[in-house]
């Protein structure tokens, strides 16, 4: 695609675009010729559209990023595959709302191969897609109104932290991943500049996987689509976007953990799960979870400062508009809704003792109809917030002190459907369901400098307050500050963290048909303090955290909403260090936490990752690569439990894990723009298949009336492949 750019109306800062879609005839029945390492290729058109039509259905993953430690340090040059194309450097860079960083995509293969959602200390059931929990104590959000199901939070896009790009040439990542025919995880970013000033990005990403035991399908589809828009002269800036996810999971209820020791079970398809029903289905459950949500951010800022107008050197008459910002108007509104469903088809009365007693007499008809033998528990949530802040300026271009006051107003609406209601004036019920509403309002505060060169110092503080509404009260603060080291040595922060937040509604209430249950919950304090210390060049970083922790709210050994009264603090500690032997690399990680055992919470004490590898630029580095073992280990404890009937984790204090190692090969390389990956994962369970990972729910024989507790664990042995395709237009 090339863009002419017209001489500019120096009054009217109109400029006039001119595009040539020549470039996107590869999409036309003709041949499309290119270049790789000098060699010449054709390929049909025809060919070409047939092949991005199917990488659509299978396209690009990003490794989350986590604050402890860093995914990886190298990069890439931009250079392009074709030679009929500028053999110049594309650039495409990113940044946050409210933020001034720029960052890069990534673009190396050092730690490629990685599982992505799970970096670096998250764990999910053993196939992706199903919820996850994070090993290392993370306290949630839950200042003001918040809905309370967190285990699908590693894979949803979220609106007030997306990415908003800018490209000088169109730029699309395509990304596909594999193992053992049981899981799929396919993306496809892109996004463009529709001017200079203007840029567009959308991501689809599905995730599709039938999982190693029985009735453990997880199908999850997750989109964004992001803009922003800066006008000439710098003085009007708009950020939109828009998100959407759906995550469906389909519950098993784990299985006895003696099977994994028996030779007869070494296809772990023919493990009997607690939730199968041969009145049912044998490839689906009737045990399901759904969570599904829908969100929009519009954003406008007006800025009055000095402007300032740059010539070109080499064009005198091209040129741009520095901005010295000293006032400005901040509007946001954002607005969501979103669904959790819980659905049992063939209910068994064990299951729901501890919250109500219905004789069940299910003939597995696989459908649900209000008022018939089977469980469904809906709840909704919608809410709009809306914001106006004033902000102001002081310092130079580009070390500038902001600060900023406003106040905002938020409706939120919680519904539970279907419940059992009382008709007015008579002893009969109906089936309708709970409504509740509520008006907040608020006023928050910020200041904010911004390490961006070196030597800088950065800081920042920010408080928001809940003024009126049934969250009153509620409060949250933050303080941070570092430095950015001369010659970008390293990056060094440390901050505090405070909120005071109420039970999220999901911990509150629970309504179906058979039951209404409110759970009485006080609000939650959680005082953080963190410091942590990075350097690219000496591929270090490290850190320290404490967690003061008061009422505790967390889902108990009774599968059931509850408090933990007293005071508790969590320290933790972490540390990663990569050594470098001329092409070989030694990256370890590691990570310390102090949690008493009668702490309510199931951590392990010490984990740790230890990445071995051989890494090489060949043929005249036309081709890098990095291969290599990995171990990821942590200590013997007892894990979380999981409950499908809330959909999360809760504390369990009887059953005692010590897993081996988990140990991976890895081939990772890179041509150019495209990336692969081959791993032989879970190398461990060729010599002990004892890999636990959770437990679940306790099974009760309904002949002895003992409890069986169940487990969930990985999948055997097996290969992965992966591959992500850059292209830039």
């Amino acid at each position: 695609m090339r863009f002419n750019i017209c001489k500019t109306d120096r009054k009217q800062h109109n400029s006039t675009i001119v595009v040539n879609f020549a470039a996107l005839s590869i999409l036309k029945t003709h041949y499309t010729r290119f270049r790789l390492n000098g060699t010449s290729f054709n390929i049909c058109g025809k060919a070409v559209m047939v092949l991005m039509l199917v990488m659509l259905g299978v396209g690009a993953i990003a490794q989350p990023s986590n604050v402890q430690m860093p995914a990886q340090w190298d990069t890439s040059d931009n250079k392009t595959n074709d030679g009929k194309w500028k053999n110049q450097s594309a650039v495409t860079t990113f940044q946050k709302l409210n933020s001034a960083r720029i960052y890069k995509p990534d673009t190396g293969i050092h730690t490629f191969h990685r599982r992505p959602f799970i970096q670096p200390w998250v764990m999910d059931q053993g196939n992706p897609g199903s919820p996850t929990n994070n090993l290392l104590f993370s306290p949630t959000n839950k200042v003001g109104p918040t809905f309370g199901y967190y285990s699908f939070d590693q894979y949803r896009f979220k609106v007030d932290s997306l990415n908003y790009y800018s490209t000088t040439n169109p730029y699309s990542d395509f990304c596909y991943q594999t193992a053992g025919r049981q899981e799929n995880i396919a993306s496809i970013l892109h996004t463009q500049n529709i001017r200079p000033n203007w840029n567009f990005a959308l991501q689809y990403r599905k995730i599709s996987s039938t999982g190693y035991y029985k009735i453990q399908r997880n199908n999850l589809d997750n989109f964004f689509l992001s803009s922003n828009y800066k006008s000439i002269d710098k003085h009007y800036r708009l950020n939109f976007g828009m998100v959407y996810n759906k995550q469906q999971h389909d519950e098993n209820g784990g299985f006895i953990d003696t099977f994994l020791s028996n030779p007869a079970y070494s296809t772990r398809k023919t493990i009997q799960t607690l939730y199968e029903s041969s009145s049912y289905s044998t490839s689906r459950s009737s045990v399901s979870n759904m969570q599904r949500d829908f969100s929009v951010l519009l954003q406008q800022r007006y800025t009055w400062g000095a402007t300032d107008t740059v010539f070109n050197k080499q064009d005198t008459s091209a040129y741009t508009y520095d901005l010295t910002p000293r006032f400005s108007i901040t509007h946001k509104l954002t607005m969501g809704t979103e669904k959790h469903a819980y659905k049992d088809l063939t209910p068994d009365s064990m299951r729901y003792l501890s919250l109500f007693n219905e004789s069940f007499a299910n003939d597995g008809t696989g459908y649900y109809s209000a008022g018939g033998d089977s469980v469904y528990t809906g709840q909704k949530w919608f809410w709009a917030d809306n914001k106006l802040l004033l902000d102001g300026y002081i310092g130079k271009a580009g070390r500038q002190l902001k600060f900023s006051a406003g106040a905002g107003i938020r409706y939120d609406q919680f519904i539970s459907d279907p419940v059992t209601k009382l008709i007015p004036d008579t002893p009969f019920t109906r089936i309708g369901y709970d409504r509740r509403s509520s008006a907040t309002t608020y006023i928050e505060g910020q200041i904010k400098k911004e390490a961006l060169t070196d030597g800088a110092w950065g800081y920042g503080a920010a408080s928001r307050f809940i003024t009126t509404g049934p969250y009153a009260g509620n409060f949250s603060l933050n303080a941070v500050i570092g430095k950015q080291l001369k010659n970008n040595l390293a990056n060094f922060t440390a901050g505090f963290k405070q909120q005071l937040g109420s039970a999220p509604y999901a911990y509150s209430t629970y309504q179906n048909i058979y039951t209404n249950t409110a759970f009485n919950i006080n609000p939650e304090s959680i005082t953080t303090l963190y410091a942590t210390l990075e350097s690219s060049k000496l591929k270090l970083s490290g850190g320290a955290r404490g967690n003061v922790i008061d009422n505790y709210i967390y889902i108990g050994t009774q599968e059931l909403p509850t408090q933990y009264a007293n005071s508790f603090v969590i320290p933790q500690f972490w540390l990663r260090k990569v050594f470098k032997f001329g092409n070989f690399y030694l990256d370890n990680e590691i990570v310390y936490q102090i949690a008493d055992s009668s702490l309510p919470v199931n951590v392990p004490a010490v984990m740790g990752r230890h990445q071995f590898s051989f890494e090489k630029g060949l043929f005249k580095n036309a081709i890098t690569i990095a291969t290599g073992i990995q171990a990821r280990y942590n200590t013997a404890y007892k894990p979380a439990g999981y409950t499908a009937l809330f959909n999360n984790y809760f504390y369990q204090n009887n059953y005692y894990v010590g897993n081996l190692p988990d140990f991976s090969v890895f081939f990772n390389f890179r041509i150019k723009r495209f990336r692969a990956f081959l791993m032989g994962d879970n190398l461990q369970q060729i010599f002990a298949r004892n890999t636990i990972l959770y437990t679940g729910s306790p099974y009760i024989n309904r002949t002895t009336g003992a409890a069986t507790t169940t487990v969930y664990a990985k999948p055997n042995f097996l290969f992965r492949f992966g591959f992500n395709w850059v292209m830039i237009n």
